[in-house]
């Protein structure tokens, strides 16, 4: 196990271990996490672990061509259910997803260290937030760090039906204009593929980061 110092530098990601854990300790400093990003790395912890460095093999990702639309959100889409905004809130995106209760998770892994962090990082203009609104009421959203050329999602959250959904395929649709390489939705679950997300190496992930 690699145990990080106050030096700026991570060991290299294919040391991770078979559950993807890299590094432990070091700091959330925005250079730090600007240098995790950019080399295939996150943090995940909760308040009771140190900070703990991941680097998943496989790793999924949604190449933003690829998203999957279904027939019912056609129609949600279709009837305006929704309006998106774009980092007019981010600090009330990080507490929702923080605090809505998520199936089989108990609790959370966004602590307080974690929301100053990304606050400072959103400071910065590299962390971003999509929000979801029906009429006047913020009802979904999601965050990420945006490398120009990779959006590395974070968390979502949904107070309504749908209103994630929303969020993620907008955000693949804004990105495929942008020309994009590819989402980075960390690990698998069931959601995300039925969406379109797809695991691949973490050798050819590591290839789109450079």
């Amino acid at each position: 196990m690699y145990f990080l110092t106050d030096e700026l530098v991570f060991p290299p990601v294919d040391s991770a271990n078979v559950e993807g854990l890299l590094a432990v300790g070091g700091d959330l400093s925005p250079e730090r996490l600007l240098l995790a990003y950019q080399s295939g790395i996150f943090p995940w912890f909760d308040n009771d672990s140190i900070i703990l460095w991941w680097s998943p093999d496989p790793r999924m990702i949604l190449y933003p061509n690829e998203i999957k639309i279904s027939k019912s959100m056609r129609k949600v889409i279709r009837d305006n259910k929704f309006t998106l905004t774009v980092n007019t809130c981010f600090k009330e995106v990080l507490e929702h997803c923080s605090s809505v209760p998520r199936s089989g998770q108990d609790g959370t892994w966004i602590t307080e260290e974690m929301k100053n962090a990304y606050i400072e990082l959103h400071k910065r203009g590299i962390a971003t937030s999509y929000e979801v609104w029906e009429k006047d009421k913020l009802v979904g959203g999601l965050y990420g760090v945006d490398l120009g050329h990779i959006f590395c999602g974070e968390s979502m959250f949904s107070l309504t039906s749908n209103a994630s959904k929303f969020a993620f395929i907008k955000l693949a649709q804004e990105l495929q204009a942008k020309e994009y390489n590819i989402i980075d939705c960390q690990l698998h679950t069931d959601h995300l593929e039925s969406m379109g997300a797809k695991e691949i190496s973490r050798k050819e992930f590591v290839k789109f980061l450079k």
